[in-house]
Formats: C-alpha cells, sequence, structure tokens
C-alpha cells in the first residue's frame, strides 16, 4: 500500500488528508450517516468510490438537492425491482427523480390497481430491510445489449447514449453520456445478486439507507414523452430524508388537494371545462364571472390610472404576421394548425399580442414626445397544449393574457422598467400575493435571434432593474424567449407552493424585424425598444393561483357573494330583502336566502359557499332596525344598526381584507 493524499472540501474549509490506497468515499466519512455520496472535480460519486491522489473530495449530504435526487433515483430503482419481483413479466422502462419524489415506467399487460400499488409498497419495504447493496460495474454497449437482452427499453436507451439522452425524457438518468455501468443489488450477507438495472448513478449504498417513502398513484405515460411511442404505466412515488419529512409532505399533498382549483371550481359554481368544448378550454360560471370581472375592472383601473392605453386585437391573423415576428420559427408547435381561406391564405389563432401590437405602433407615424407609449389589451390567445400537460385553469389551450408591450427610447428604458416592475409587483400585493423571488432568464445559445451585443446590454439592463427591488434574484440560463431576455416574478402562495406570476422582458429584435420607428427630437428616425409585459400571465392562470392561494374563501372585495341574508323564519324575509336594496345600493354583492330549508341549513349553505358575511334577522332586530353577523370564521355580533352592517362590509371591500 502506499499513500494517497486528498483534500476534504466542506463549503469553504478545506482539510488535507493523507490516506492508504483503496481508500473509499465512504472511508473518508465514516460515521456520517447523513452523507449518501462524494463530489470529485464536480461528479458525483457513489461512496464505494476509491479516491485518489490529488483529488478533492466533497460529501454529499442527503438533505441537499443532490443528496435527495440520489435517494429518490436509489427508491425508484427498489420499487421497479419489487415490481419485477411481483410482475415478472413487467419490462423496464426509465425511472429518474423528479420534484419531490421519483417515477418508473413499466411496459406491462394490465394497468395497475391501488391494491397492486399497496402489494409493491409492501416489497419495497421488505427490499429495503434486507439491505442489498448498490454496486456499480462498467460495461461496454455490446455486453449490456447481451446482458439486457429481455429489455428492450433498455437496449432502446444504450443507443441514446450520450447527447441525444439529454433530449429524452429521463434517459439521461439511464445512460447519460461517456461510459455505460449498470448496478447490482447484492444480498447482504451472501453477496449474491438479486436484481439490476441499466444506471448511470450514483446510489445509497444499501437499500437500508433509505429512511422513508410511499406509492403515491400511477397513470399511462408514452414511452420517453412521445405520442408516437407505446403508452406505459408510470407509478409515481415520494421519498424523504426522515418519517416526518414524508408525513409533512403527505399533509401538504392532503392540503394542496383541498385546494385544487378544478375541485373547488365545480364545489363553488365557478367554472366548468365541457367536453363539448374541448380540452383547456373553460367557460366561466356566473360566479366566476363576477370575480373575474372584478379582477379585471381593478386592474383596468390601475393601469389607466399609471398611463396605459387600451387596444384590442383580433383572435386570427394571416400567417404572414408570425412569419416576420419569427414565431412560426420558433414556435409552431405551439400553435394551432392554419385555416386555408382567401384561395389558400394560412390563418392562424394567435398564441400572443405583441406582432399585433407593433401594428398599432406601426399604423402612424409616431415621435418621441408620446414615448413612452403604453398598450394595454385583455387579449384572448390558443396555444395547442400537448393533452398531457393540459390542467384545469393553470395550462390551457385558450386564455386571455392581461397583456402590455411598452414601447420607449433607450434612455428611457431602464425607468421604465424599474416603474413597470415596480407596478407589477404593488399590484400582485393589491391581491393578496406578499412572498415574491425574481428569476433572470437569459439566453437560449441554440434559440434566439439578434447580436450577442444587444443580448449582453438587454440583459445586464435587466439585472440592475431586478436588483433594485430588493428581492432574491434566481438565474436561469438559457430560459429567455428567442426575442430577449425576461425577469419572472415567482409568488408563494398560502401554503408555500411557488407559482410563476409576471414577466417582464426586454426585446430589441422585434422592433428591428417590424422596422418600427419614432422621430427624435432632432428629427432624425430612431428604433424604440420594445417592453413585453404580462402581470397575471393569463387571467384563467391567475384566478386558478388565486383559488387556491385562498381556498376559495376569497376576500371580500372578491367575493361573488359578499352576504347572505338568513332570516331565521319566514316573516323576516321581506326585512332582509330591504336590507339587501339597501346594500346592493351601496355596490354590494349580497343575496337573501329565502327557501324552506330550516334556518342551521342556510347557515352550513352559506359556509360551504364560503360566504364573508352571513346576515341573520329575527323579531329582536327587526323591531330594533339592526342585523345579527355571523362571519365566515364561525364568530357572531348580534344587534348591529343596519347602516353600520352595511358600512362593515363597505369597508371590508375598500380594505380589500379576507373576514
Amino acid at each position: 500500500m502506499s499513500d494517497v493524499r486528498v483534500t476534504v472540501q466542506r463549503d469553504s474549509e478545506r482539510e488535507e488528508r493523507v490516506v492508504t490506497t483503496g481508500t473509499t468515499a465512504a472511508d473518508l466519512f465514516q460515521g456520517e450517516r447523513s452523507v449518501v455520496a462524494a463530489r470529485v472535480a464536480g461528479e458525483l460519486k457513489d461512496l464505494a468510490y476509491e479516491v485518489a491522489e490529488g483529488e478533492v473530495v466533497e460529501p454529499v449530504e442527503i438533505t441537499s438537492d443532490d443528496g435527495l435526487n440520489i435517494l429518490r433515483h436509489s427508491t425508484a430503482h427498489v420499487m421497479a425491482q419489487a415490481v419485477q419481483e411481483l410482475f415478472p413479466e413487467a419490462k423496464l422502462g426509465i425511472g429518474p427523480p423528479i420534484k419531490d419524489g421519483f417515477y418508473y415506467d413499466f411496459d406491462v399487460e394490465t394497468p395497475f390497481h391501488p391494491d397492486d400499488l399497496k402489494r409493491i409498497e409492501k416489497k419495497m419495504q421488505e427490499i429495503q430491510k434486507r439491505g442489498q447493496k448498490f454496486a456499480r460495474r462498467v460495461t461496454t454497449d455490446e455486453d449490456a445489449r447481451v446482458e439486457l437482452a429481455d429489455e428492450p427499453y433498455k437496449i432502446e436507451l444504450i443507443g441514446l447514449k450520450g447527447s441525444a439522452a439529454d433530449a429524452a425524457e429521463g434517459a439521461s438518468a439511464e445512460v447519460g453520456a461517456g461510459e455505460l455501468t449498470i448496478y447490482d443489488n447484492l444480498d447482504a450477507k451472501t453477496g449474491e445478486l438479486c436484481w439490476k438495472d441499466l444506471c448511470r448513478g450514483p446510489h445509497l449504498p444499501s437499500t437500508r439507507a433509505i429512511p422513508a417513502f410511499k406509492l403515491m398513484r400511477s397513470a399511462a405515460a408514452y414511452w420517453r414523452g412521445s405520442e408516437k411511442n407505446k403508452q406505459l404505466q408510470r407509478i409515481y412515488g415520494t421519498a424523504w430524508p426522515t418519517k416526518d419529512e414524508l408525513k409533512a409532505h403527505l399533509e401538504f399533498l392532503a392540503e394542496a388537494e383541498k385546494r385544487d382549483h378544478r375541485k373547488l371550481g365545480a364545489e363553488l359554481d365557478l367554472f366548468s371545462i365541457p367536453e363539448e368544448i374541448g380540452s383547456g378550454l373553460a367557460v366561466f360560471h356566473p360566479k366566476g364571472g363576477i370575480i373575474r370581472r372584478t379582477m379585471e375592472d381593478y386592474s383596468r383601473r390601475r393601469h389607466e390610472e399609471s398611463g396605459y392605453e387600451f387596444v384590442y386585437t383580433p383572435h386570427a391573423t394571416k400567417g404572414k404576421l408570425f412569419e416576420k415576428s419569427g414565431h412560426l420559427d420558433w414556435y409552431a408547435d405551439g400553435m394551432y394548425p392554419p385555416m386555408q381561406l382567401d384561395e389558400g391564405t394560412d390563418y392562424y389563432l394567435k398564441p400572443m399580442n405583441c406582432p399585433m401590437h407593433n401594428l398599432v405602433f406601426d399604423a402612424r407615424g409616431r415621435s418621441y414626445r408620446e414615448l413612452p407609449l403604453r398598450l394595454f389589451e385583455f387579449g384572448t390567445v390558443y396555444r395547442y397544449e400537448k393533452s398531457g400537460v393540459v390542467h384545469g385553469l393553470t395550462r390551457a389551450r385558450g386564455f386571455t393574457q392581461d397583456d402590455a408591450h411598452i414601447y420607449c427610447t433607450k434612455e428611457q428604458m431602464a425607468d421604465e422598467l424599474d416603474s413597470t416592475l415596480t407596478f407589477v409587483l404593488d399590484l400582485l400585493r393589491d391581491y393578496g400575493l406578499n412572498d415574491f423571488y425574481l428569476e433572470l432568464s437569459t439566453k437560449d445559445p441554440e434559440k434566439f435571434v439578434g447580436s450577442d451585443e444587444v443580448w449582453e446590454e438587454a440583459t445586464e439592463t435587466l439585472r440592475k432593474v431586478a436588483e433594485k427591488q430588493g428581492l432574491p434574484l434566481v438565474p436561469d440560463p438559457g430560459g429567455a424567449a428567442f426575442y430577449g431576455p425576461k425577469i419572472s416574478v415567482q409568488a408563494k402562495d398560502a401554503i408555500g407552493r411557488t407559482w410563476q406570476m409576471s414577466t417582464v422582458q426586454l426585446d430589441f429584435n422585434l422592433p428591428e424585424r417590424f422596422d418600427l420607428e419614432y422621430t427624435a427630437a432632432d428629427g432624425s428616425k430612431q428604433r424604440p425598444v420594445m417592453i413585453h409585459r404580462a402581470l397575471f400571465g393569463s387571467i384563467e392562470r391567475f384566478f386558478a393561483v388565486l383559488l387556491e392561494h385562498y381556498a376559495g374563501a376569497f376576500p371580500v372585495w372578491l367575493a361573488p357573494v359578499q352576504a347572505t341574508g338568513i332570516p331565521i323564519g319566514d316573516a323576516h324575509v321581506p326585512y332582509l330583502q330591504e336590507f339587501a336594496a339597501d346594500a346592493r345600493a351601496k355596490g354590494l354583492r349580497i343575496d337573501v336566502d329565502s327557501s324552506s330549508d330550516r334556518m342551521q341549513k342556510k347557515i352550513r349553505n352559506a359556509q360551504r359557499s364560503k360566504v364573508p358575511f352571513m346576515i341573520i334577522a329575527g323579531d329582536e332586530d327587526v323591531a330594533n332596525g339592526a342585523v345579527s353577523f355571523r362571519y365566515r370564521d364561525g364568530s357572531q355580533k348580534n344587534g348591529i344598526p343596519r347602516d353600520e352592517a352595511i358600512a362593515e362590509i363597505v369597508d371590508a371591500v375598500e380594505r380589500r381584507v379576507q373576514v
């Protein structure tokens, strides 16, 4: 044996060590149960990796992002082993880690039943307790094809090794690039092979190192995410470093399920997505229409106060407009197929509003005195999303953007971006969202127009504007649209989920493509800068976010019914109807439950409808010209004079509070 010098690095601390040949990463971190892998020269390695002279080795904690991925990918392997022990005919697809969990795809004759998932989970627990060792071995493409001859999907993945694997859904977790490896699950006592899988790794040292997991559901999924391929069965699961974290995650999911906007939309009679109309195309019912109109009216007023001018553009256009903008080059897959009209001319449903706003700008000569020109539209657009990603109102095929395009001079650019971002954040706060961070999306080197110099200037300008807000700024490399970088406002809801809200994009390219000009103070023709800005993103999606954020219990100003009159007896109905008429005269939305139901059932109905105020009246209230308040939380206040009661509701509306 000879000495080997290595460096153990933990954050900024470095420790030089002299060890013997054959020392593994596990030896370096012996006794540290939270360490599940190592990072060597930027690459993740199993703890069984033997360190070499001069290497810098970092521990990977199970609670880190990489550690969680390793935990979840290892659990996916245990699930696949359990499936093949219970269903020997099952063929393996792919099993990558995903956010908060993992999945594995299987080719089986019969779709999995919930009872099957219970059996699989029980078998996984048995495998976990056996403490099987995850053992990595290198193989060649040829040997792997022989060894995995009974696994046709794995054979296909071997052919994808390298850059093609990165483009295939989940494939990089199996083969990646470089050398090909197989992981064997070995019996803890005898060392005999229990199971194996093609995988790039790394993995936990053994199945016993998996602390807590649960299978969630099964679903159909196309092989490698393509509708052209065979449909497989996908099982989703979750895994966590502790049982307490697993319990907290399951409680979070239960709360999220209660808040699901699709469920609440049906329960509260707000919207539906009729099969007769089509997937991703929603209709709003009267109560949902009230909420949506209130959202739009408030936004419209705020925009007018901030100097925006409203425009309206059609839903369809000739294809040449999108050739000019570049969308047919870069975005055709997300557009509905063209309609052939006017002797073969292609017309498209518009996927965005910006090309049409450019035509509004260009409809006549523009002077520098008009800039910044802020054009705003509630513009309905259509995007052909794949059926597998359509999800209620949050991922739709037809939706209305609160879309603004601002045309300004280069000298005005920074100030206009600053005021735009401040306007966006303030308006989101008005709707009850307060926890934000910002994301800066930069150029995709494979998908952009314009010069590198223009992109660098635009990106640096956006960076400075974002930093002025004093919010966390997270990089999103390659996430920009083809025409310019963007800032995205990421907002957290009441249960801590992050939603992408507003976007602000800086664009030097579309003004060039549309040859937009204004006359400068010296009489010369100059090119404007264009700022794309969507505040809600889409009204439908923002509606869904607020519905889940408030769990259907909207603040008074947004509630479709702000108060319900509940008579103690039929004789009190006329009195409450008079009260309701006075309240409506103040602009309030109030109804009276004059049904034959008993009072307690009327209260329960109002509670289920999440009405902010219940106005109760009996003999004593009528005699005193008063009402009793019952609030959404069940508390009650009696004997309030009618005028004071109406004033309290009006005050709650004006202050935009949730009662």
